[in-house]
């Protein structure tokens, strides 16, 4: 079978990842250029720590998703100015250096010099700025090795959700490096997401020979699509996988200060201390009851207490709901 360019207008991630996975695990595998956008999105690696990452809560209450890949590599922030690239490659014509040469040589035809940095990275050659995250993953047929490439994205919202909770965290999981981020559009102000499709699709041409072009959905089987796509929303991939991690929220209240110390496995908890200098002694054994092995979302840990009789428990309700973490 001939060399593969696809492409899709589908912004939700979690059909995008399902597409891609699909990809990789056809047999025989055959050497693809998968481009995709996801919509107003955070994906995480797969061993990182969700809220170590991002303020993962203000995104989802401000309409975006979170996602967890299949591979590795660091948190990135995903929107309609940013076009995603995957390489679906047998093994014996997977080489990361040959794959990035596709990159950079579509970006030189709109006179972008780039080079790649670290394991990783490629960034604009006279400024050193980073504009394509590069993440893999390998079976035992192919392998995968997807990126960004930031052309126009918004690097305030980037900012904004590409931080860490302000809560003490004593967290496993890998943690992202931060690296200056720049738009291929600062040096190229023209560049349109159509010419740059057309770029990568004649680059990837000229390294590998020619490709027919499909719909993807004709190539992915709608169940497995539909079985890969509930992976990917399921809140036990997103959050469940996340490594084992400590946490420490602080608050003052009006019947006191109140310190909690949670210990989370598959963000859920598994041990919880609370100190206050309340009045009531009892305070902090209630709250522990009640948390205990209670999912670590907002939501939850509000329902477990909000129909308490005791006020005090109602307020540390109230404000572990609106807890952005």
């Amino acid at each position: 079978m001939n060399n593969r360019i696809l492409d899709t207008f589908n912004t939700d991630p979690a059909v995008n990842l399902a597409m891609e996975e699909a990809l990789l695990l056809q047999n025989p595998p055959v050497p693809t250029l998968f481009l995709w956008q996801n919509a107003h999105t955070v994906v995480i690696g797969r061993g990182q720590n969700a809220w170590r990452e991002c303020r993962s809560d203000l995104l989802l209450k401000e309409g975006g998703t979170l996602v967890r890949r299949s591979t590795g590599g660091g948190a990135v922030y995903h929107d309609l100015g940013n076009l995603n690239f995957s390489f679906v490659m047998p093994g014996a014509l997977y080489d990361v250096p040959r794959q990035l040469d596709v990159i950079r040589a579509a970006v030189a035809r709109f006179g972008i010099a780039a080079v790649a940095s670290g394991r990783n990275d490629i960034v604009l050659k006279d400024s050193g700025a980073k504009f394509s995250g590069n993440a893999f993953r390998h079976t035992p047929g192919a392998s995968l090795h997807h990126g960004t490439l930031l052309m126009d994205v918004d690097v305030s919202k980037l900012g904004r959700y590409l931080q860490p909770s302000r809560a003490k965290l004593d967290a496993k999981g890998v943690q992202s490096v931060r690296a200056r981020v720049g738009n291929l559009k600062e040096l190229a102000p023209h560049i349109s997401l159509p010419d740059l499709k057309t770029a990568l699709f004649l680059a990837f041409q000229q390294e590998y020979g020619k490709a027919d072009s499909h719909p993807i959905q004709d190539l992915v089987p709608q169940d497995q699509l539909d079985r890969l796509t509930a992976k990917y929303r399921d809140w036990d991939w997103t959050f469940g996988k996340t490594p084992p991690f400590d946490l420490t929220l602080e608050q003052r209240f009006p019947f006191g200060s109140m310190e909690i110390h949670l210990r989370l496995k598959n963000a859920q908890i598994t041990g919880i201390t609370c100190y206050t200098d309340a009045n009531d002694p009892d305070l902090a054994q209630r709250l522990e009851e009640a948390l205990m092995g209670c999912p670590f979302t907002p939501n939850a840990m509000q329902s477990r207490l909000s129909n308490s009789p005791h006020p005090e428990n109602q307020q540390v309700g109230a404000w572990l709901g609106q807890t952005s973490l």
